[in-house]
């Protein structure tokens, strides 16, 4: 049996072709990233789209449970939502994800907050209520849309501009 053991003068020296696995890695992640922190920016519009649509049906069954009108209030420099009853008691209040943006507008524009009536109808507005969602990165997420119409029905759309 021979054994060969190669020195380390008899092996051929590698030219720089090709790259490193970390700058393949790099590459990758540049290549990536961008597509990424889109991708976590519609989730935040989502999920707050998801949380704001939510309450709205929170506040359309509590004005039914309750028999009595309830009131929602934002806040949204504060990031939060509230709702009142009957006397402005105090129901819930909900929180909003600090980095998303969200415009409110009513029909007419004069009427700052929504009441869901126990007649299953919302006051105030004369056509629906609009709530923008936006995600406050540069990214171009996809805003969305909580539409309330004067029937009280409460739908999520891809719509609105940032």
């Amino acid at each position: 049996m021979k054994v060969i053991i190669n020195s380390s003068s008899d092996r051929q020296k590698t030219t720089g072709a090709g790259f490193a696995l970390i700058e393949l890695m790099a590459i990758i992640v540049t290549i990536a990233a961008p597509s990424f922190s889109i991708k976590l920016a519609n989730q935040r519009v989502k999920s707050t789209a998801v949380n704001i649509q939510s309450t709205l049906k929170e506040a359309k069954a509590e004005s039914i449970i309750r028999r009595q009108d309830v009131t929602v209030i934002d806040n949204l420099s504060l990031n939060t939502i509230a709702l009142t009853g009957r006397n402005n008691t105090l129901i819930a209040t909900y929180s909003v994800k600090s980095q998303s943006i969200v415009s409110q507008a009513i029909s007419p524009s004069s009427v700052t907050q929504v009441v869901f009536q126990l007649n299953k109808l919302i006051s105030g507005a004369s056509t629906e209520v609009v709530y923008t969602i936006c995600d406050d990165s540069s990214d171009s997420e996809t805003p969305k849309q909580v539409v309330v119409n004067k029937i009280a029905n409460i739908s999520i759309i891809n719509a609105g501009s940032c």
